[in-house]
C-alpha cells in the first residue's frame, strides 16, 4: 500500500495506524503548536489528547486512531517536509 505524506509517496503496511507508520519512518513531529510553534507529535496514542492532528484527504484527523488506506494523502500541519524518513526506513 502507498500513502502520500507532504507530497512524498511512502510504502506502508495494511493495518498500520497512521501515527505508528509515521513514527516507524522517523516522523516524530506531526504539527506545531499554534502559540509557540513547538513541535507536536503522538502523545497518548489513544485519541484523547489530539496532539497528533494531521490533515488526511483534506480533513483534520487524529493520526493515532486513523488506519492507513491505499492512496491516502496526509499533510503534516506545519511540522516541515516529510521527505527524509530515518535511514533504512521503508519508503516507496
Amino acid at each position: 500500500m502507498r500513502i502520500t505524506v507532504d507530497g512524498v509517496e511512502w510504502r506502508v503496511e495494511p493495518g498500520e495506524i497512521l501515527s505508528a507508520a509515521l513514527l516507524a519512518r522517523g516522523r516524530r513531529a506531526l504539527r506545531v503548536s499554534p502559540r509557540r510553534g513547538a513541535p507536536r507529535g503522538a502523545f497518548c496514542m489513544m485519541g484523547i489528547c489530539q496532539e497528533c492532528a494531521v490533515t488526511v484527504d483534506g480533513r483534520i484527523r487524529r493520526a493515532c486512531v486513523t488506519m492507513v488506506r491505499d492512496g491516502m494523502v496526509v499533510t503534516l500541519q506545519g511540522a516541515g517536509p516529510a521527505a527524509a524518513p530515518r535511514p533504512g526506513a521503508a519508503r516507496s
